[in-house]
């Protein structure tokens, strides 16, 4: 489904992703896991359209992705959830779920937004609440429900976790499996390792802008390496 082969990105004259490889097959939860500054949302920076590659290539559903414009990748299937949630912290929580949905016929916004809802009841209790108002794990469901408004095949979750209360934590990823169950294909970067390796089916290990390893989530759940480096021994 994607495939991204030797990529380099630069911000000024730091040379911040290096080479860098790997692929997400359908159907498949992938996650970069590494320490902060390892190039792991430049990398999703990169692959959505905000960032440009200065070489290697970058394809997706089978078509060249290099230079299309970050809102032609949501028409494509390529939805991203960013750091830090990123709602419209002054709009209400369904007015952030229409944005995202703004490419669609009114009746087809309709229908996803009664989806989103029924996947996360508690934005539907605050539908009328503005965005901003939310909790930490309430704005992060609506994130991820405002990225679905496209009807993606791929969502790229850049730190979902980041900030929550480790009761959140555990139910944020026990959405985003339920998302791939239901046949959504997941490329998700992740401080928590631990966490992001339990819900993963493969791993590509980064450090300083470069993959230093790659297997199935299990292997690396057992390597000692990754356990002393990420998994608190």
């Amino acid at each position: 489904m994607l495939k991204v082969e030797d990529i380099n990105v630069y911000y000024g004259t730091i040379h911040a992703v290096k080479n860098v490889s790997f692929e997400v097959s359908q159907g498949e939860i992938v996650t970069l896991i590494g320490a902060n500054g390892a190039g792991k949302s430049t990398i999703l920076k990169t692959v959505s359209g905000l960032l440009r590659s200065k070489s290697g290539k970058i394809t997706f559903l089978d078509k060249s992705i290099d230079s299309t414009e970050a809102y032609r990748l949501t028409q494509q299937g390529l939805s991203h959830v960013p750091e830090g949630r990123r709602i419209f912290q002054q709009l209400t929580v369904e007015e952030n779920l229409e944005m995202g949905g703004y490419m669609r016929s009114n009746e087809d916004v309709r229908k996803t937004i009664d989806d989103v809802y029924e996947r996360f009841p508690r934005i539907k209790e605050r539908r009328r609440q503005i965005a901003g108002t939310l909790s930490g794990g309430e704005q992060q469901m609506l994130a991820i429900g405002r990225s679905l408004m496209s009807r993606p095949r791929l969502v790229m979750m850049d730190e979902p976790s980041m900030g929550l209360a480790p009761v959140l934590v555990q139910q944020i990823f026990g959405i985003i499996r339920e998302l791939n169950e239901s046949g959504v294909t997941i490329l998700l970067v992740e401080q928590n390792a631990r966490m992001a390796l339990s819900i993963a089916h493969r791993c590509y290990v980064l450090e300083t802008g470069r993959v230093i390893m790659s297997a199935s989530a299990n292997e690396l759940l057992d390597n000692d390496e990754v356990k002393k480096a990420y998994l608190g021994g």
